[in-house]
């Protein structure tokens, strides 16, 4: 039999190191390495030929049709690609509170209601308060069966017990993988070994049984899913459930989906009942409007006509430029990249001869939503023009657009959706890139070439910023004076 070695693993990315350390050299973390049993090496000897021989196929080869199972919910049916896939494993994560057990709970309900039988394992809490939980969102009518257990062991029993025994879809919930151990393995829960073992064993069990696994995963200070990366790799998809303590939205943002898009979204507003659904974003997302496209006017605010996934949002991009007494102004950016805002900003400071050196900039987007695309990119820049100058942007105006670093405005993708989805909420106008041979009824389309087209929008802002280099660090006074011709 083979031996068992004794290594160190770190628990962030699973580097393996002969002896302790304090810091861990790939991924720079602290205090995360411990002492573990490695798994016995592959026997020697083993030759190719005493395998099974391989089929190989074609690339013409017609894939078989696969009929996708609805969880009755439309934006988790959305995020997945139309429905779940027999045999597939979904990782998802999420910070600790954020909704991640009650959203499975309740997608768990409405799956069994349809009859596919359903099954639900917590490593976390007992039935009985699994069952509390289910009374107060009203799913304790649901025929869910419930199981409360850590063994690996008994949980494939359990499992295979209860299965149906001519086959069929059928749901399967883990909460959470990292609360899970294999008895064969000389760890404790959630270590590097532990975690990847259990995920690869309920996978194999998924593709075995053609049930669709869930596994949710705890996830570190950074966000990322504790244990190892290589479960990411193995899962057929992963899932982020996103949202600020706040704000009473949650976004669910697909980042691996090989049955569908990546970067999906579906969005939820998390209730005394539950989770419920938010069938229009957009207007959840513009900050100030009392009916769809009615935006209070007001300085420091522009409308974002942004693509997630497939779907086009509307995301209200709010900025505030004031005088700074410090000697290094401060750049706080909540909802976006600080280092493409610290880009924005040079690009207008070089290109268009706007100073922000002497100001303190804030940027926010409403709603608690994160904005990744570079589409973003001309929203921002109005935002902070109309924060500079006290002016509003054009009413009923979108703006989206790629600014490069020679103070170009370069197309982005998408653009009729993105146009559809303005003229749907009442917007009248559209600032974006030219070249785009997209038109849409009802908006009327501003094109720029470069950035200063876009200065020439907000008049105010270069005497603003000349007021503004002119005394740098002023403390006190009216800001209405500084923001004034």
């Amino acid at each position: 039999m083979a031996k068992h070695s004794e290594s160190f693993v770190c628990q962030d990315c699973g580097a393996v190191y002969r002896k302790w350390q304090g810091r861990c050299d790939a991924c720079g973390s602290w205090n995360h390495i411990q002492e573990e049993t490695a798994a016995p090496a592959v026997p020697k000897g083993l030759s190719a030929g005493k395998g099974k021989a391989l089929n190989f196929t074609g690339l013409n080869a017609r894939p078989e049709s696969v009929a996708r199972a609805q969880t009755g919910m439309s934006e988790f049916d959305r995020v997945l690609g139309g429905g779940l896939v027999p045999g597939s494993a979904i990782l998802i994560g999420g910070d600790p509170g954020i909704g991640k057990s009650t959203l499975l709970l309740q997608a768990s309900a409405q799956i069994a209601r349809r009859g596919i039988p359903t099954l639900y394992v917590s490593g976390e809490e007992a039935v009985g308060q699994i069952g509390m939980r289910a009374q107060r969102l009203g799913l304790a009518d649901a025929p869910v069966q419930l199981a409360s257990a850590n063994s690996l062991r008994d949980i494939l029993a359990g499992i295979e017990a209860n299965l149906p025994k001519q086959g069929g879809p059928a749901v399967i919930v883990i909460d959470s993988i990292q609360t899970i151990f294999a008895d064969n393995i000389e760890s404790a829960p959630g270590t590097v070994n532990q975690v990847r073992a259990c995920a690869q064993e309920l996978i194999r069990l998924a593709k075995r049984s053609q049930a669709s696994v869930f596994l949710v995963g705890h996830v570190t200070k950074d966000g990322q899913i504790a244990g190892p990366r290589v479960v990411e790799h193995m899962v057929d998809t992963v899932l982020y459930f996103e949202g600020e303590r706040g704000h009473q939205f949650r976004i669910l943002r697909a980042v691996k989906n090989r049955f569908g898009a990546t970067d999906e979204i579906g969005v939820f507003s998390m209730t005394d009942g539950g989770l419920s659904e938010v069938s229009n974003p957009s207007a959840l997302f513009l900050g100030g409007a009392e009916e769809a496209g009615k935006v209070t006017p007001m300085s420091g605010a522009a409308v974002l006509a942004g693509m997630e996934g497939t779907r086009p949002l509307l995301v209200e991009i709010q900025a505030l430029v004031s005088p700074s007494p410090l000697a290094t102004p401060r750049r706080t950016v909540v909802g976006w990249d600080s280092g493409r805002l610290a880009m924005v900003l040079a690009v207008l400071d070089t290109r268009c001869g706007l100073r922000f050196a002497g100001c303190d900039v804030y940027l926010n987007v409403a709603g608690g939503l994160r904005v990744v695309e570079p589409a973003a990119d001309l929203a921002v820049a109005a935002a902070l023009l109309s924060a500079l100058a006290d002016s509003p942007a054009p009413e009923r105006t979108v703006f989206f657009g790629e600014i490069s670093l020679a103070g170009e405005v370069r197309p982005v993708s998408q653009a009729e959706s993105r146009l559809k989805e303005a003229a749907k909420l009442g917007f009248q106008q559209a600032v974006m890139p030219s070249g785009l041979k997209s038109k849409v009824k009802g908006i009327k389309a501003i094109e720029l070439i470069r950035l200063h087209e876009l200065v020439e929008l907000f008049p105010q802002a270069r005497q603003a910023s000349r007021r503004a280099a002119r005394q740098p660090g002023r403390q006190g006074g009216n800001q209405d004076d500084w923001a004034e011709e």
